[in-house]
């Protein structure tokens, strides 16, 4: 038996996600919650690719939801407007508990949910050393806030083991999948990413979310260091068309933006700094934009004062070049060199200016 962890944070995967393919069975949820008579419990999955809301209404403290699902799922479930989110998957699941005390939630019949519980609490003890510690620091010296940022850092990188361990001694297990989706989504090593994937059991590679993994590792390794980067054609805010092979000869950031992303607008005055510091010695920019408004696109870029080549489609997420890359979140980028090869990726903040430091000084 297990309590059930409550989702959140980098375990908080879209209820998209997390597929396997499996003959069509019957589930059947079923509740009984201390003080649920006569509200109404909404259960929100996906069917067949469609996002749907069931409402079932409680008699006597319980509920029973049943849905022909197929695969395990990450499910949503609101009570009174009070939402929480955990795995279900073919077969009986069970969940007890207080109405208004998601602590005392209890759910059988889930290993999805289980796995997820494991890790989740190993995270929340690490995740509560570190407000611990930012709890305790108020207006120290900097010296105190460098070993500040140094502890915060360690247990960060401990929440990273847990994580990789989990995957590591659970080959088989459903949510070590549903755990690499969530690296890949902010990770676009494909030399750190491949490696993990292909430790994975068989099984797990051969389920929809399995194949979708391996097909975002084949657009990855396209973009993965040491590569050399692909020539391409988009247009510039004239309406002229540029090609990017033009740029050989300097070390060129590729940064795919958007006027719609609020990260890739916070980013921009650390490119400018780049790109003020070091024009002058080799280093350019290219933005490529995923907008769908021209009349966005130039106003963000004349706001934030953007001097460099922008380029566009205006397809939006469809934009050609990211998903050539796999880019699947913004702000994302790629900093090429001189001969065309690809030598770091996802350079934010200060980490820019430093690497170019290290190239160009």
């Amino acid at each position: 038996m297990k309590r059930k962890h409550l989702l959140s944070g980098v375990l908080l995967i879209s209820l998209s996600s997390c597929s396997l393919i499996a003959e069509a069975q019957n589930t059947i949820l079923s509740g009984q919650l201390k003080g649920l008579s006569g509200a109404n419990v909404e259960i929100s999955y996906r069917k067949n690719g469609v996002q749907k809301t069931d409402t079932v209404a409680a008699v006597n403290d319980m509920f029973v939801w049943k849905g022909n699902l197929n695969e395990p799922q990450l499910i949503g479930m609101t009570i009174n407007h009070n939402g929480n989110f955990f795995y279900i998957e073919p077969g009986h699941i069970t969940i007890s508990g207080t109405k208004d005390s998601s602590d005392s939630f209890v759910i059988k019949g889930s290993r999805t949910q289980d796995d997820a519980h494991t890790v989740g609490m190993s995270l929340e003890k690490l995740s509560a050393q570190q407000n611990l510690l930012r709890a305790g620091f108020k207006d120290g010296s900097a010296t105190d806030k460098a070993v500040l940022d140094k502890q915060l850092s360690d247990l960060q990188l401990q929440k990273e083991n847990v994580i990789s361990q989990f995957i590591a001694s659970h080959p088989k297990s459903f949510y070590s999948l549903c755990l690499l989706e969530q690296r890949m989504s902010f990770s676009t090593g494909y030399n750190e990413l491949k490696p993990v994937y292909d430790k994975l059991d068989k099984s797990l590679k051969q389920t929809d979310l399995g194949k979708k993994l391996a097909q975002t590792l084949d657009l990855l390794k396209k973009s993965r260091l040491g590569k050399q980067m692909p020539d391409f054609v988009q247009r510039d805010t004239s309406g002229a068309s540029i090609r990017f092979n033009s740029f050989r000869g300097k070390y060129v950031l590729v940064d795919f933006w958007a006027s719609w992303c609020g990260p890739c607008r916070a980013e921009n005055p650390n490119v400018l700094k780049a790109y003020t510091a070091f024009k002058d010695k080799g280093f350019t920019v290219v933005g490529v934009s995923l907008d769908d408004k021209a009349a966005n696109w130039k106003k963000a870029i004349r706001d934030d004062k953007m001097p460099w080549t922008q380029l566009s489609d205006l397809k939006g997420w469809k934009n050609e070049v990211s998903a050539d890359f796999g880019i699947e979140s913004i702000p994302s980028n790629l900093l090429i060199d001189p001969s065309g090869k690809i030598v770091a990726k996802n350079l934010r903040g200060d980490m820019l200016v430093n690497k170019l430091k290290e190239l160009l000084n």
